[in-house]
């Protein structure tokens, strides 16, 4: 094998190595302005109670415009929201 064909096969295994955890976590993110209960409860920190709610504040205030505004939410604290914000999108 040629060595430009090798440099090819290691740029592109790189290229993959950089791209799969953005693709990985763009798979576990959930827009918190469309998701249904059970796909909230895939957040980390976010159980059926704090579902409900969210879905209950997104429905009386439209869709959330920034992940802050869940802290609005009785229950959702600093520390909670830091935890849960790693998994939401707000697309």
């Amino acid at each position: 094998m040629s060595h430009k064909f090798l440099r090819t096969i290691l740029f592109l295994v790189f290229a993959v190595a950089l791209c799969a955890p953005t693709q990985l976590l763009a798979a576990l993110s959930v827009n918190v302005n469309t998701a249904s209960t059970e796909q909230l409860e895939q957040i980390n920190g976010v159980g059926p109670k704090t579902a409900e709610k969210i879905i209950e504040y997104r429905e009386n205030h439209g869709e959330f415009t920034s992940v802050d505004q869940l802290s609005n939410i009785k229950g959702i604290g600093d520390k909670s929201l830091q935890k849960m914000a790693q998994n939401m999108t707000l697309e």
